[in-house]
């Protein structure tokens, strides 16, 4: 019996029962509690990633663009993604047998 009372003084003091019931209460079941702020510091950092992602895509776009504004990079755009040709050429694509069997893997 004396080994029980020596835990279960301190949660006899109405203070400590106060305070410890507050405490729970705000860490779990307040709306500003830790769950909640942890749940939220979460959803900000795949935002800030999902953010950097978007930058990195932006900066590749601008490049792109840059390339393409020029009369050199729209032929070289034509002739290798549409195969695109002057009149008086001719075309051969030459594709490897690595090069096959990744396309295979692609598909």
């Amino acid at each position: 019996m004396n080994f029980k009372s020596k835990y279960l003084k301190p949660f006899k003091n109405l203070y400590i029962l106060i305070f410890s019931g507050f405490v729970v209460w705000m860490l779990f079941f307040d709306t500003n509690s830790w769950l909640t702020h942890r749940g939220l510091n979460s959803d900000i950092d795949d935002l800030e990633n999902e953010k950097e992602y978007y930058k990195n895509e932006i900066d590749k776009d601008k490049k792109a663009i840059k390339e393409l504004s020029t009369e050199e990079g729209i032929e070289k755009l034509a002739r290798e993604k549409y195969y695109m040709k002057k009149e008086n050429e001719d075309i051969y694509i030459i594709e490897y047998e690595d090069s096959l069997k990744n396309q295979k893997k692609d598909e």
